[in-house]
């Protein structure tokens, strides 16, 4: 039984690293696969193995200057709604509102499963890639909708890993320099009438308040 129930119709903070500390992500395909089995495993329909699928199809290669791929490839019903996400070298979050029962468990199982199969292949290894299941946590409350989601999409940044325009997290998408189709932004952009520059302002004020607080991690993820 998980600490957290998850009900279908709120929101949730879901995050993960590698075992033992050590890096998911080696280059640039490997972020690129991982949101490419976001977009693809989000479906309430099987798709069968991304991976198998993957070494028919010499086309998912993509160069590094390429985006995420979008949702929007024919889905008509999905396990859950992509809110906000970053992916950093050894861990990832992820804002997900729950739309069908235990679709976030679903989700979760064939992403984890999926891109860990792919990665022990790519680098010859055996055994777990995550440490244990996914962690959740309820958003109970706007405020805290809003908070976390400064926290998840500049979370590169409060890391340490400073490039500005970390293209592995929807920050470039919430500020108006991507027009990314991976997330439903309405929740929390709606809020700022949907006006790029606030919503920076309001993300760079908590990013610097995170980053100034040593036990940032721990505040947030209590």
């Amino acid at each position: 039984m998980r600490k957290v129930e998850l009900i279908s119709g709120e929101y949730y903070h879901i995050y993960n690293r590698g075992v033992e500390k050590r890096e998911i992500f080696l280059d640039n395909f490997d972020y690129i696969r991982f949101l490419k089995s976001i977009s693809e495993f989000i479906s309430i329909e099987p798709i069968g193995s991304l991976y198998e699928k993957s070494l028919k199809d010499k086309k998912i290669v993509q160069k590094e200057k390429d985006t995420p791929c979008p949702i929007g490839h024919g889905v008509s019903k999905c396990l859950v709604e992509l809110n906000a996400y970053c992916l950093n070298p050894n861990h990832f979050h992820f804002i997900l509102k729950q739309l069908e029962d235990r679709g976030i468990e679903k989700f979760m199982h064939k992403l984890s499963m999926g891109y860990a199969k792919y990665f022990n292949h790519k680098y010859k290894r055996s055994g777990v890639l995550f440490q244990g299941t996914f962690k959740s946590i309820h958003i109970n409350s706007n405020e805290y909708l809003l908070l976390l989601s400064a926290y998840v999409n500049a979370n590169h940044e409060i890391h340490g890993f400073l490039e500005r325009d970390w293209p592995y997290s929807s920050f470039l998408d919430y500020t108006g320099k991507r027009d990314g189709k991976l997330c439903n932004k309405e929740i929390i952009l709606g809020q700022f009438d949907n006006d790029f520059s606030e919503y920076e302002k309001y993300m760079k004020n908590n990013v610097n308040y995170f980053r100034e607080k040593k036990e940032a991690e721990e505040y947030i993820l209590e």
